[in-house]
């Protein structure tokens, strides 16, 4: 099965695609790491892609689509893939119909992760993280034992900077103005599956599943 998945950043899509991935024995293809793989690997289209990183500039859609084009070509793909990440625009969809079309296939279902911009605020601002290893926690769903401090090595907790509230509507605004059109436009092919996304990580995952299973 050919799926996308979309959502909000803070929805739950990498937990959600993990599950999904697991389940039916498909590749989840992620822009970004197809992108540094095909950096990492020289290739025409990773070196093309190379000098736009290296300048801090966005590659361009053509770079993205030829990359995407060669991975979708991949033996691994041959029983269907997770995009995640891509398409982001109606122009990058329309490349994709080509892409697909050219390959004598389609997509079988789109699947947008819904939640409301005050539980995604809620949950990211929430986020802390140890300085000294990393570990993660949230002030409302896993608290440290005690206020501030890591329970696994005593560092000190932060709140990095993409955490905070002004920085989470501003890409809350993006992917609106980025993906709102993307589900007209798939939904008006019929494909578009809309999941509720608050809940228990496995009650999200069983009306995926129930979805997903339609396509086997």
């Amino acid at each position: 099965m050919n799926i996308i998945l979309l959502g909000p950043p803070g929805a739950g899509k990498g937990t959600q695609a993990g599950k999904i991935i697991e389940k039916y024995k498909i590749p989840q293809i992620s822009t970004g790491d197809i992108l540094r793989a095909a950096v990492r690997e020289g290739t025409e289209l990773g070196k093309e892609a190379q000098k736009y990183m290296n300048e801090g500039k966005l590659v361009p859609d053509s770079v993205v689509i030829g990359i995407i084009r060669d991975r979708l070509k991949e033996d691994d793909c041959k029983n269907g893939y997770l995009l995640d990440g891509f398409p982001r625009t109606i122009a990058q969809a329309e490349e994709l119909d080509n892409i697909l079309s050219e390959m004598n296939s389609s997509l079988d279902c789109v699947i947008s992760i819904e939640v409301l911009d005050e539980e995604i605020i809620q949950r990211i601002t929430g986020r802390r993280m140890c300085k000294e290893c990393g570990a993660v926690y949230h002030i409302k769903y896993s608290p440290p034992s005690k206020d501030g401090i890591c329970d696994k090595c005593g560092g000190n907790l932060y709140q990095r900077d993409d955490d905070k509230e002004e920085t989470v509507r501003e890409r809350l605004e993006v992917y609106k103005k980025q993906t709102e059109p993307l589900k007209e436009y798939y939904n008006k092919k019929g494909i578009l599956k809309e999941v509720e996304g608050t809940g228990s990580i496995d009650s999200i995952f069983a009306s995926i599943d129930g979805i997903l299973s339609q396509y086997k």
